[in-house]
């Protein structure tokens, strides 16, 4: 009789035992890429597609590009002083005048009215005036003709007086009649001390009165050269020798008093006026300065003036070229300047590149040592000219960085370059 022998089931077969080895192998595997691994997000990118540069130190100067409008060196505009109808045109815009050239006549009816009437005025105070002096002559030829008879009885009544006193005192004549000959005497010797102080009172006046006609002539004479060179204005003349660049007048317009009617430019000489951001207002001063590239040449200039005056978030600059004209200016021209800002210093700096649209300058892909990627890197920038920026802080000298665009792919903290 046979009997089946009991065969024992393995507890961990072979099969179990590989199965659970390759799950512990892979969770080593994955825990292991959490905690020590890299779980940045990346994205592949064509190291030919980037352009890299490196962190350099060396002299450093601070340039700002501005737009600048290159102007004569010198304008004098013409206004219209008290305005009036255009009547006449002598000359057309871009002529070239001389100072004290006829550029246009007005005419002004009010104005004429008003010199007409000052100066009938004026002749008036002058006719007042000779009167007055031939009135103060009539009256000195009266009393030089009143003391002459007034001495000539004066030395008359005196003589009579003395002789009088003396037969009155040998009982010759009577008492009336000698009191008769000292009245007389003392009464032409008061008439003369009152006619004296009349004449003296009466020439104090006139001369008084004189003097105000002579004050109020001197004021109507102003007065009147004033509307009298108004009047005159009516004709523009050319303030200067120059070029008429701008003449803003039809015949028959009628301009209002302070209107532009043109502007002569001196052609000697030529300055470029630039916009600068208010950014830089208490760092651009005269004296500094710039430089542009004219028909392939590099042009010098200095900031000759500085306008305080801030609109629409900019200022404006005046720059005088230094040394010669740049040849084939032209006014009304635009050029762009960099403007220094400061001198030469030492500084750590990158190229300038697409990248600082992005990130504004607060960070920046950096390039491993091996060449293989770029990751993610906080930095501060500082000041910059058209081909550097200036490393504050987060670069050092020798590292490389990706300064072209980050467009496609800003919101990566890592990029593998193939």
């Amino acid at each position: 009789m046979s009997m089946d022998k009991k065969i024992e089931k393995k507890k961990w077969p072979r099969k179990r035992i590989a199965i659970y080895a390759s799950t512990g192998m892979i969770g080593l595997i994955l825990s292991y890429t959490l905690i020590f691994g890299d779980t940045s997000s990346s994205l592949n990118v064509e190291a030919q597609k980037v352009t890299i540069s490196t962190v350099e130190q060396g002299p450093f100067q601070e340039l700002i590009p501005v737009t600048g409008t290159v102007l004569p060196i010198k304008s004098v505009y013409m206004d219209a002083m008290d305005g009036g109808r255009v009547d006449q045109i002598f000359v057309e815009e871009g002529a070239m005048v001389k100072q004290g050239d006829s550029i246009l006549r007005m005419t002004n009816t009010n104005l004429q009215m008003e010199m007409m009437f000052r100066e009938a005025d004026l002749f008036e105070q002058m006719n007042n005036l000779r009167a007055v002096r031939l009135a103060m002559e009539q009256n000195r030829l009266n009393l030089m003709q009143q003391m002459a008879e007034i001495d000539y009885q004066n030395s008359l009544q005196t003589r009579n007086f003395e002789r009088a006193k003396i037969l009155h005192e040998r009982e010759v004549i009577s008492q009336e009649e000698y009191e008769r000959t000292r009245d007389d005497y003392e009464y032409w010797k008061t008439r003369k001390l009152l006619v004296t102080e009349s004449q003296r009172q009466d020439s104090v006046m006139r001369e008084l009165q004189v003097e105000q006609l002579e004050q109020s002539i001197q004021r109507m004479q102003q007065n009147f050269r004033i509307v009298k060179e108004n009047y005159e204005n009516l004709v523009q003349r050319a303030p200067i020798s120059g070029q008429l660049s701008q003449l803003n007048a039809e015949i028959g317009e009628l301009k209002s008093p302070g209107e532009r009617l043109g502007q002569v430019d001196v052609l000697d000489g030529y300055k470029v006026r630039a916009d600068v951001d208010e950014y830089y207002i208490n760092r651009v001063a005269q004296g500094q300065t710039g430089e542009a590239e004219i028909s392939g040449k590099t042009a010098r200039m200095e900031v000759s003036r500085v306008y305080p005056e801030v609109r629409d978030g900019r200022f404006e600059i005046d720059l005088l070229f230094t040394g010669e004209r740049p040849e084939g200016i032209r006014r009304g021209q635009s050029i762009q300047v960099r403007l220094a800002l400061g001198d030469l210093t030492e500084a750590l700096m990158i190229a300038r590149g697409s990248f600082y649209q992005t990130t504004g300058g607060n960070w920046i892909y950096v390039v491993d040592e091996s060449g293989d990627f770029a990751r993610k890197r906080k930095i501060r920038l500082g000041r910059q000219n058209p081909r550097m920026y200036e490393v504050l802080e987060g670069l050092s000298p020798g590292e490389k960085v990706v300064t072209s665009s980050y467009d496609n792919y800003a919101d990566f903290e890592k990029l593998n370059l193939n």
